[in-house]
């Protein structure tokens, strides 16, 4: 009995071992007397001694992931970096929100002050919609090296700042916007690269965040004493530069770009019911996630813990998120992303319900290193669930849509919680309020999941 052969078309070596001009005739828009032609060179290939029947060509496309290869692990390598420069960057705000209170912008309550991070963390995922329409259409290395270049500068000239209007502008703003330039197409980077092992290397890209977030509050907390504020911001700009040349050089997109109709929005992936809940979750989690992060070092100056030790929490919340981050990629393979994220990020908040009630050095170092696991599992696959809720040629639009309903998340919690903070004088109902939005997040987490399968062992 005949049986059906299938070969398989890489860009090269095989094209050109079966005739190239007769291969793009088969792939392109074959006709019958080619097919007929091309299958038999086919079968000099295959062998004269087995039995063939019928050839059966699969072009290259869409469904050839390398899922590994020294490219492909050049590519985990500089979305790591990537990572390190923007996330890491960004939630190592805490360090600065306290600094900012005590010397620069002490008129100035901390609310207030808490709008320069927020809006700079919410621009690393609103740009996203821009920027994900823009990868699509194929003008990635434009976007990334412009942003590249705008969040090193932004960094530096930070150092000059000292206007609260300034710091605003320029370390809010601006560098926020060069955050989310270079963040927001990493994941769709990835998905081009990497398919059975795309949890995993996207828990690889989130340890960069963590690693950020560990160096980079420590070396502001050491370098402003000794150095001075102007410099420290200048140290941390030359360690930008080096972390985002790494990436600029190993960083390419694999499928070429693809013609999809529309402009920026996609508004019919939103007549997805799965989609749209997935949205609305991010919102509430990002409402109340990174709470205790941004607070943690006030948290613990206010319980009279050592000045030198409560400049670390920060520091130690993003070391309990490296662990998450990488234990998550690993989980989310083997068993789905939404099951490892809905169980984590329910107790990232029952952590965050109770940060404020703790009384003592130990308490609150062990409530910060869980949270930091536990939150740093849910920002690590937090897109994945998005690459599997459609097709990979408008990825980019939709992680990018997805961003940025998030974002008005991150730009609005923090501010709400400093002044539930400033009208109550103290964290607790500051707790309450961020451990309940980010359940509420669960809970449409959670219908997400039941709507793409109601079967516990589903692999989701």
């Amino acid at each position: 009995m005949s049986t059906v052969q299938q070969v398989t078309l890489p860009m090269s070596d095989s094209l050109h071992t079966l005739a190239l001009d007769d291969a793009k005739k088969i792939v392109t828009q074959p006709s019958e007397d080619d097919l007929r032609a091309f299958a038999e060179k086919g079968r000099g290939i295959i062998g004269d001694d087995q039995e063939a029947g019928p050839i059966v060509i699969k072009a290259p496309g869409d469904d050839d992931f390398p899922d590994g290869g020294l490219r492909a692990w050049l590519v985990v390598l500089g979305a790591f970096c990537n990572a390190f420069a923007t996330v890491g960057y960004v939630t190592s705000w805490g360090i600065f929100q306290e600094y900012y209170e005590k010397t620069l912008l002490s008129e100035y309550s901390p609310s207030t002050i808490s709008w320069i991070g927020s809006i700079q963390y919410a621009l690393i995922f609103f740009p996203g919609l821009v920027v994900g329409r823009l990868f699509d259409l194929g003008y990635f290395r434009y976007v990334f090296i412009f942003s590249s270049s705008l969040l090193i500068a932004t960094t530096f000239l930070a150092a000059q700042c000292t206007e609260y209007w300034q710091f605003l502008l320029c370390q809010g703003i601006a560098s926020g916007i060069g955050c989310g330039g270079v963040f927001s197409p990493t994941h769709a980077i990835l998905s081009h690269w990497f398919k059975k092992k795309r949890g995993l290397v996207l828990g690889y890209m989130a340890v960069g965040a963590s690693v950020g977030g560990v160096i980079l509050p420590i070396a502001a907390h050491k370098l402003i004493p000794e150095v001075g504020f102007r410099w420290a911001m200048r140290i941390i700009g030359f360690i930008l530069v080096v972390v985002l040349g790494v990436s600029n050089l190993t960083v390419r997109r694999r499928l070429p770009p693809k013609k999809i109709k529309g402009g920026l929005l996609n508004l019919s992936a939103f007549k997805e019911l799965p989609y749209t809940m997935y949205c609305i979750s991010s919102f509430f989690i990002f409402l109340g996630l990174y709470t205790l992060l941004i607070f943690a070092n006030v948290s613990a100056s206010s319980l009279g813990i050592e000045p030198e030790l409560a400049s670390y929490f920060v520091a130690l919340a993003n070391a309990g998120s490296l662990f998450g981050r990488y234990v998550s990629g690993i989980l989310s393979d083997r068993i789905g992303p939404m099951n490892v994220m809905i169980p984590f990020t329910l107790l990232a908040a029952a952590f965050t319900y109770g940060w404020p009630f703790t009384h003592t050095t130990a308490q609150l170092i062990v409530i910060t290193l869980i949270y930091g696991f536990c939150s740093g599992m849910y920002v690590s696959l937090m897109t994945n669930p998005i690459m599997n809720l459609g097709g990979e040629e408008d990825i980019g639009r939709r992680i990018g849509m997805f961003m940025s309903i998030l974002a008005i998340g991150a730009l609005c919690g923090p501010p709400i919680s400093g002044a539930i903070q400033a009208s109550t004088g103290s964290f607790q109902m500051t707790g309450v309020f961020a451990g309940t939005v980010v359940i509420v997040g669960v809970i449409f987490m959670a219908i997400t999941r039941l709507l793409v399968s109601t079967k516990l062992t589903a692999k989701l």
